[in-house]
């Protein structure tokens, strides 16, 4: 092991302790990471303000760190991310999917590979997130209709969908910044199929593994739709002689059951309803319409010492004999996705229960059951990823699987097909034909195939807008302060040094291998793009000190910050399939980590051999 090169300035060794400051706050789930970037980007920006720096060219203002706003990366991200949303509006990709579902009645195992090899296909040039919404319904489905666990190919489907966006410039946001990075730093710019070989080798060996081994070691997750309790049932309590509710106003009987007891009206006499205003006096024969689980409704009955009907007869008191029945009714768990209207919202603020008429009965987060009261559900503030255990009748869940601001998992009926989608995928494809024939470069085609979207009627403005993440926006800008700034101050030359100095006398593929498995064990603790932007500028440093071609080294960056498959918080595709297959965060690193080991290999090996590193 080598000296240690002389300690950096004082500036390099601010951004660096800044980066490290940056990577734990992007861990923190109780600090949001809009929050987290925001305030990375104000510690560059007032530091630098402060206390300038002196460059060969010139000083480096402060200002300069919020040009990631109006990077080309950035406006590609943001154009694809609602061209992507006009393919989901349109329900382009739903065909695809529905050939996928009949193929399953006939023979399952080939149609897992083809369920795979046809997610990895589409995640090359559109976002996995509508990839991966499009197939968990189908996949749950199947599974429930042929009784197999859809734990054990839903975590393979979602890890899928990583490995085929990292076959071109356009499949995820991180590679588009790892390219835009790299072209800025001197490097000629990558075409969307120029890094195409290496991912579809690594990207063969990978689904292999997704198909053949990983279904037989993902433990068996029960699916919370093969268990439809808690339902929620409406019944007629009848106020009988000297029950303690009798003479008694309603908000005082309701107070006799902790406030527990919902009362949706009053029945005083043979269809004789009357609102359930606090004040009315409840008398002997009032009949209150009450809703809730049968524990619950039998709860009340005993409390109030009362007779209770089931809603549609009131000849038979409920018992053994007469159960709650709810003949009408449907259980059906909706998935708050990306973009949705819900996010960060809480279900009272959107009056969502009586928007669709459906009653809220539970939540799931990040693979835990969170039941709770009906009333404190519609308090949580609502995230990407969360699930909702609803009920209602029949033809409003029907018409909920209409709607695209969520993801019904419970998908029994066929997926629309819109008159646009045609369209949708023709702009599509343009986008991805004018960049990959140089016609236009992606920061240009994007943003016009996202405005013919627009034009074309595939969505509309409130769609676009609702496409658009704020946190990919803004940790792509923090991403890009941080990079700018470490390249700037000589922070990633001096880091680069330090690698090199603990890789000693280590060959260049070692080197490149050791470079994707830091990126990768980064990727899984951070955000992907944070870890891809900080990596890029460190492996064209390490490229220059090896007197080797970079393009090798920057693609061990851009490979390496795509192995987000050993944790769930990784990706939010993960965490959309973490909640779909109740899935534990040890079944990831039993799942993921096998699979990150299989692409490092793979890539260590191709990489040095197809780019000349001797």
């Amino acid at each position: 092991m080598g000296l240690l090169p002389s300690p950096p300035n004082a500036h390099a060794l601010f951004v660096m302790l800044l980066t490290v400051v940056a990577l734990i706050l992007f861990t923190r789930e109780k600090i949001a990471l809009e929050s987290s970037s925001l305030m990375v980007l104000m510690g560059l920006a007032i530091g630098f303000e402060l206390f300038p720096f002196q460059t060969s060219s010139g000083v480096l203002h402060a200002v300069d760190f919020f040009q990631g706003f109006g990077h080309e990366a950035l406006i590609a991200v943001c154009a694809l991310m609602i061209a992507g949303q006009g393919i989901v509006r349109t329900g382009a990709l739903e065909p695809v999917g529905r050939v996928l579902a009949r193929l399953w009645k006939i023979n399952p195992s080939i149609s897992l590979l083809l369920t795979l090899v046809v997610s990895a296909f589409i995640s090359a040039f559109i976002n996995n997130v509508p990839v991966v919404v499009l197939f968990l319904p189908i996949l749950i489905h199947v599974s429930l209709r042929t009784n197999t666990p859809a734990s054990s190919v839903l975590m393979p489907m979602g890890f899928a969908t990583l490995l085929g966006g990292t076959a071109t410039t356009i499949g995820t946001s991180t590679n588009l910044l790892v390219v835009s990075v790299a072209a800025e730093m001197g490097l000629k710019r990558m075409g969307m199929f120029d890094f195409l070989a290496p991912a579809v080798i690594a990207g063969v060996a990978g689904i292999i593994y997704l198909w053949l081994i990983a279904p037989r070691i993902i433990p068996r997750r029960e699916q919370p739709l093969a268990n439809t309790s808690p339902r929620v049932f409406t019944a007629h309590l009848s106020i009988l002689a000297g029950s303690p509710a009798e003479g008694k106003a309603l908000h005082q009987v309701i107070k006799q059951t902790d406030g527990a007891m919902k009362v949706k009206s009053v029945e005083r006499g043979p269809d004789n309803y009357m609102m359930p205003l606090p004040s009315i006096v409840l008398q002997e024969g009032d009949h209150l319409v009450i809703q809730d689980t049968p524990g619950r409704l039998k709860e009340f009955e005993k409390l109030l010492k009362g007779t209770l009907y089931p809603e549609d007869s009131e000849d038979n008191p409920v018992d053994d004999e007469h159960p709650l029945k709810a003949e009408d009714q449907q259980i059906a768990e909706v998935v708050v996705v990306e973009g949705s209207f819900l996010q960060r919202r809480t279900l009272s603020e959107v009056r969502f229960a009586e928007l669709y008429r459906l009653i809220i009965l539970a939540i799931h987060r990040a693979g835990k059951h969170m039941e709770t009261a009906f009333d404190e559900i519609g308090d949580i503030r609502l995230k990407s990823g969360d699930v909702l255990l609803v009920q209602g009748p029949r033809e409003q869940i029907a018409s909920l699987k209409k709607e695209k601001d969520f993801l019904i998992l419970d998908a029994t009926t066929d997926l629309p097909f819109a008159r646009k989608a045609p369209v949708a995928l023709l702009i599509m494809a343009g986008i991805v034909v004018a960049s990959a024939l140089g016609i236009l470069p992606i920061a240009i085609s994007a943003p016009c195939g996202a405005l013919l979207m627009i034009l074309a009627g595939c969505l509309g403005w409130r769609d676009a807008t609702n496409a658009l993440s704020a946190q990919v926006i803004l940790i792509v800008a923090a991403s890009l302060a941080l990079g700018v700034a470490l390249l700037k101050t000589g922070g990633a030359d001096y880091l680069a040094r330090i690698f090199m100095i603990f890789a000693g006398d280590a060959s260049p593929g070692f080197v490149i291998g050791g470079l994707m498995l830091l990126m990768g064990i980064l990727t899984n603790i951070v955000s992907n793009n944070a870890a891809a932007v900080i990596g890029t500028p460190i492996a064209v440093s390490i490229a220059a000190q090896m007197g080797q071609p970079p393009e090798a080294f920057v693609l061990a960056v851009l490979f390496g910050a795509n192995m987000s498959y050993a944790t769930p918080m990784a990706y939010k595709t993960n965490l959309l399939v973490m909640n779909a297959g109740q899935y534990k965060f040890n079944d990831f690193l039993r799942i993921g980590v096998p699979l990150v080991l299989i692409q490092w290999a793979v890539l260590s090996w191709l990489l040095p051999l197809l780019y000349g590193i001797k």
